[in-house]
């Protein structure tokens, strides 16, 4: 029995038939509040991704007027997403004119691996750069921002907003700073990148755009789910992403490799818990994802996964924050960086070890970033 109420229960059935194109009936449901279910998609970006479950429901017919909010919400994802891909052509042509070698990351490339690409919410454009091209990229990006934010100089970030009012974030680092355990495998993998030239591309319009080979990836993509599941909130776009891509490449993914790199991070009680809710809440198909486990204890974490997930909302949507924005620059730092403390040790009940564990690492990052201002 589920421990969601019917509108809940609908919205899910809908994100998994838009997830894998699969029609599917919502007459056992009964009486769908279908502003409700809007509300939810909303609040976890995955507006375009029900509006394709929609064109699958077989049994009921959907309120006009409910069905023709949905219509015009995806096709104001796919005006956006059109012009968000050429912003990414242009800034990809304008980098390799200066000589500088940038790998496309999240976003507009991981969208490719879903049905429709263009019904994925888009978000920043993030860009990941070696040492010497995250400087470079400053250099050439920076005079043509519309606004620059304070860098995050600890872990290589700068994010800027560029004409067209798109978000672009430069990234020497994909670190989840969670723990050095975990950062150290992410560079591994990013080693893997830009000296190993593990990359897939992605060709958009007449550029090639390149990005992170399938089993680089699946590293960067879940590690970064992971960072915003413990410091502030994840919403199901950002797993439907993760179930996508391994999906798309299920058949290219080296499970010894990606086995060795989830156990050296220490992150083999979050990888199950996370496979067992794509498999039982978003129906990713078993087969497709290494390292599952049907044992009735990442069942049940898997549930309290759900549970949270749709509490908070997308990125902490719904999380109640008090940040002191009349406050000294510092004490706002300090405010944000307690309240990161506390949303870490909120999930102890799902990972008892690692909450402690990944405890510690906010708070050395917390401090240091304190410490210098940042």
């Amino acid at each position: 029995m589920s421990p969601f109420n019917k509108n809940v229960q609908a919205f899910l059935s809908l994100v998994r038939a838009g997830l894998w194109e699969q029609d599917i009936q919502l007459e056992s449901f009964g009486q769908i509040d279908f502003k409700e279910v809007y509300r939810l998609a909303e609040e976890q970006s995955v507006v375009g991704l029900v509006a394709a479950g929609i064109e699958h429901v077989i049994d009921v017919k959907i309120p006009q007027s409910e069905a023709l909010t949905f219509v015009g919400s995806a096709l104001q994802l796919e005006q956006r997403n059109v012009a968000m891909n050429v912003f990414v052509a242009k800034l990809i042509d304008q980098l390799r004119c200066q000589d500088i070698y940038a790998i496309l990351v999240k976003g507009q490339g991981i969208a490719q691996c879903y049905e429709r690409p263009l019904w994925r919410a888009s978000g920043d454009v993030d860009i990941l750069l070696s040492n010497t091209n995250y400087g470079k990229a400053k250099e050439v990006l920076v005079p043509l921002a519309l606004s620059v934010e304070p860098e995050y100089t600890a872990f290589k970030h700068l994010g800027m907003k560029m004409k067209g009012g798109f978000e672009v974030e430069l990234h020497g680092t994909l670190h989840s700073r969670l723990s050095r355990r975990v950062d150290g495998v992410v560079d591994e993998a990013q080693y893997d990148v830009f000296y190993g030239g593990n990359v897939r591309s992605w060709r958009n319009g007449d550029t090639t755009v390149y990005l992170p080979a399938p089993d680089v990836d699946v590293i960067f993509v879940f590690t970064h789910i992971l960072h915003h599941f413990f410091f502030e909130g994840i919403g199901l776009r950002q797993i439907c992403d993760w179930c996508r891509l391994l999906w798309t490449y299920r058949d290219k993914i080296y499970i010894k490799l990606l086995e060795k790199r989830i156990r050296k991070a220490g992150l083999m009680t979050e990888w199950k818990t996370f496979a067992a809710f794509a498999v039982d809440w978003l129906g990713m198909p078993a087969e497709a994802i290494p390292l599952y486990s049907t044992k009735p204890k990442w069942k049940k974490k898997a549930e309290r996964i759900c549970a949270d997930v749709l509490k908070v909302g997308n990125f902490g949507h719904n999380r109640a924050q008090t940040t002191g924005e009349s406050q000294p620059y510092l004490i706002r730092k300090f405010i944000s960086f307690w309240s990161h403390l506390i949303f870490v040790l909120r999930h102890f009940t799902i990972f008892p070890k690692d909450s402690v564990v990944f405890f510690g690492g906010v708070f050395r990052t917390g401090l240091h970033a304190i410490l210098r201002g940042e």
